[in-house]
């Protein structure tokens, strides 16, 4: 299949815009190691549910919109996919050490941010969107199922798609089992193939061959980011996209691969 990348968006310390992150990612510029990651509360959201946005709405919603911007489309005209690993671990560490105690009463908003598509949820309630989304997790594959669905959809419907991609941190003890130590997010809008008006084309497809390693940011400070969470994986495919040289990746996907062969 073929797709045309026409927005992209990425959050994660030291990725604050995708100005910033473009002149990192093409090696003009370093990673700063010191950077925090700072998200203010979603604009889009009101008041009320601004309060009640924990970080991978913050994350989410950031990437979304300034990728849907991008691309020429307000944020909530498209259909999604959103992939998340984890989805909001800080939330089920919570329900779960409330179970545990002595007064196990459970916080209705918190129970409504443990589940997976929350976070689609305020991207539809923030926008005033009805268009359908999807919302996938599919542990260390996550970011694998979550393109190959963006471009099937793209391909299928002949029509852009929003796909978004995030995850934050996780507390111990279920971060002694799942790695997830800073917040990322990415987002990227993709259309059918339209050569000449993107950021690149990719030609992705599922083969049934084993997968070699996966591969692996240049930059060694986004290596740092790729180790630390989940979805850093989307680090890799923006790299080779503002680097601007054709590039072929391959991640694993349950017995097989997605191969992806970017052209600038």
């Amino acid at each position: 299949m073929r797709v045309s990348l026409i927005g992209a968006a990425v959050r994660a310390p030291g990725l604050g815009s995708w100005e910033q992150a473009r002149a990192v990612l093409a090696g003009e510029l370093p990673l700063d190691p010191d950077a925090l990651l700072d998200l203010p509360p979603p604009a889009l959201l009101s008041p009320n549910e601004r309060r009640r946005a924990g970080l991978p709405v913050r994350l989410a919603l950031a990437v979304c919109e300034e990728a849907s911007r991008m691309a020429g489309h307000e944020p909530g005209a498209l259909p999604g996919i959103f992939g998340s690993s984890n989805g909001d671990g800080a939330v089920v560490h919570d329900l779960l050490e409330t179970l545990a105690s002595a007064d196990p009463q459970l916080s209705p908003t918190r129970f409504h941010n443990s589940v997976h598509n929350a976070v689609a949820g305020y991207w539809s309630i923030a926008t005033g969107s009805s268009a359908p989304i999807t919302v996938l997790g599919c542990h260390d594959a996550t970011f694998a199922a979550s393109l190959l669905k963006a471009a099937s959809e793209c391909v299928a419907e002949a029509m852009p798609i929003l796909l978004c991609l995030y995850d934050a941190p996780m507390k111990l003890p279920l971060g002694a089992l799942r790695t997830t130590t800073i917040g990322l997010s990415a987002a990227f809008v993709l259309a059918p193939a339209r050569p000449g008006a993107a950021l690149a084309d990719l030609d992705i497809a599922f083969t049934p061959d084993a997968a070699p390693p996966e591969p692996e940011p240049i930059a060694p400070g986004l290596r740092s980011l790729w180790r630390q969470n989940p979805v850093g994986r989307g680090l890799v495919l923006l790299e080779a996209v503002t680097r601007k040289q054709p590039v072929s990746l391959a991640f694993p996907y349950g017995r097989g691969q997605i191969a992806i062969v970017v052209q600038p």
